[in-house]
């Protein structure tokens, strides 16, 4: 993901880049909400915009052959994350860090914070 100054935005590890959804201003009935009572739900959703690369592991050495050279020893392999680009997730909203980015809010949190993904398969 690219921000307006150029630099580009990468996420580590098991973490996630969400976009929250906008708040709802009025209840279904006609009621409208005062600025705050949002902030005092537990769970929030919101759109997947990055992802890291998941769980990193450790490198299995075999040494039953030391002689052998590994050149792929450096290389970090990773467990890859269940959400991707796109899904809807509900998250535990204390689980995540707020930032800002170009104007635009996002929460950042670890996968293990998600507690439902939406996933259109059309």
């Amino acid at each position: 993901m690219r921000i307006n100054n150029g630099n580009e935005v990468l996420v580590v590890g098991d973490k996630i880049l969400i976009r929250p959804k906008k708040e709802q201003q009025m209840t279904d009935s006609g009621l409208f909400l005062p600025p705050g009572v949002k902030e005092k739900e537990k769970i929030y959703s919101g759109y997947v915009v990055a992802v890291g690369p998941g769980m990193p592991i450790p490198h299995i050495k075999e040494d039953d052959e030391p002689w052998k050279v590994n050149e792929t020893a450096d290389d970090v392999k990773y467990i890859p994350l269940q959400i991707k680009i796109g899904d809807e997730v509900v998250y535990l909203q204390n689980a995540g860090y707020e930032l800002e980015l170009d104007k635009t809010k996002y929460t950042i949190l670890s996968q293990h914070a998600v507690l439902l993904i939406l996933r259109d398969n059309a």
